[in-house]
């Protein structure tokens, strides 16, 4: 049988409360990065039931032309953003950034209210006539290549 020393008795209770410090900081630091990560949906991923409803997420697209709709004196916007495949009405309450347009690329954060309705905190358009967010160019590449697969 192992006799313990005052000093070793000491030594570990410390490592003790060490490795019980470092457990709860870690998971508290997990927790919280979970619950600030903002996950990509892409319409056709949303009108699939992919995208949770009422969680915070981002969204992109290219907004569809001619719908594109204010009311009036008030800073409330409605459009329609695509994926050259499936389509979702996006609300948006706030100023828009100069380069918005229909039939360009577009990423929103946001809350989805249903499989149809996203409800948009922030909208940010393209940068310069060249400049298309990364994930709605992905997006639109892989749609453009399955279309020419099925072309074939």
């Amino acid at each position: 049988m192992i006799k313990l020393t005052k000093t070793s008795k000491k030594r570990i209770v410390k490592i003790c409360i060490f490795f019980f410090a470092f457990s709860s900081f870690s998971a508290l630091l997990i927790y919280a990065f979970s619950k600030n990560s903002v996950y990509f949906y892409t319409p056709t991923q949303i009108i699939n039931k992919e995208a949770p409803v009422e969680k915070y997420i981002r969204i992109g697209g290219m907004v569809k032309k001619k719908s594109f709709k204010r009311k009036d004196n008030s800073l409330k916007v409605s459009f329609i953003i695509h994926d050259l495949d499936k389509s979702i009405s996006v609300n948006y309450e706030g100023i828009l950034p100069d380069l918005f347009a229909e039939g360009q690329g577009v990423v929103m954060t946001g809350r989805l209210i249903n499989f149809n309705t996203f409800v948009a905190d922030e909208v940010l358009a393209k940068h310069d006539e060249n400049y298309m967010p990364p994930e709605v160019a992905d997006m639109m590449k892989k749609k453009e290549d399955l279309k020419e697969k099925n072309d074939k």
